[in-house]
């Protein structure tokens, strides 16, 4: 079996594959302060009271965007299963071409979601990831990353607003009955869950129209599922499309002969 890592800056997701089937997924704080020693008793844990057994794991992959736990997560690895991972960035084998102009700096998380959203899209398509920060992910009709735009995630916008507005009282992220609010409360719901619904269908005409050809939209992340619903522009919604392509990334990697 197959263990995919995602370290984001609020959670490490990780994700068990038999084959091309995703088993479980399961997610835990992305604790800086915390040991190989003490995920890999967390995380065995977590897997044993889902059925998994921890000695099928045969091999790992990592996409980080959090380099001070990357080297703890590989630890981690190589402690709880016995392998050391794959690590996703410069040299490893995506099956996309990077078009940034500095391709090392591309989040590994969006080069994964760039490549599972082009399985599923087969062709032009956008990546819109509701997570520490919103980003936008546009890949070619040829499967080519081409880049995209990083906005303040919703979560740490609400943050923001709590910790700056004397007067506004910390609320719900939630979606409100209508977007003229009757309340303080409801006024704020309706700025956070409308106010990124625009931002979401704004961005995606704007991406669509400087781009020029036919492009799918695809979300993932904690929030999709909250905002995608009252857009315009999102399809399709995959909680787990950054496995999918670590998944997809670690087989191209293996057939290449990679460790």
């Amino acid at each position: 079996m197959l263990l995919g890592i995602d370290i984001g800056n609020t959670n490490i997701s990780f994700g068990v594959f038999a084959g091309e089937r995703l088993v479980q997924h399961l997610r835990c704080e992305s604790a800086r302060a915390r040991t190989a020693d003490e995920y890999a008793v967390l995380v065995r844990r977590m897997l044993e009271l889902r059925g998994i057994d921890c000695g099928a794991v045969d091999g790992a992959i990592v996409a980080s965007v959090v380099p001070t736990l990357t080297e703890t997560i590989v630890a981690f690895t190589s402690t709880a299963f016995g392998c050391a991972p794959l690590i996703v960035g410069p040299g490893i084998k995506s099956g996309i071409s990077i078009l940034y102009d500095d391709p090392r700096d591309v989040g590994a998380d969006r080069i994964v979601n760039a490549v599972a959203a082009y399985a599923w899209a087969k062709g032009g398509v956008i990546v819109v990831d509701f997570g520490t920060a919103t980003t936008f992910d546009c890949v070619t009709p040829a499967g080519e990353y081409l880049g995209g735009v990083i906005a303040p995630g919703l979560q740490i916008s609400a943050e923001a607003l709590f910790a700056r507005a004397a007067r506004l009282h910390r609320v719900e992220i939630a979606r409100p009955r209508r977007a003229v609010g009757r309340s303080t409360t409801e006024s704020m719901q309706s700025g956070f869950v409308f106010g990124y619904v625009g931002l979401v269908d704004g961005l995606c005409r704007r991406l669509r129209a400087e781009l020029g050809y036919p492009c799918r939209v695809i979300a993932t992340g904690g929030l999709a599922r909250l905002i995608a619903p009252d857009t315009e522009s999102i399809e399709h919604v995959d909680d787990d499309l950054t496995l999918t392509g670590l998944r997809l990334v670690y087989e191209r990697n293996r057939h290449a002969g990679a460790r």
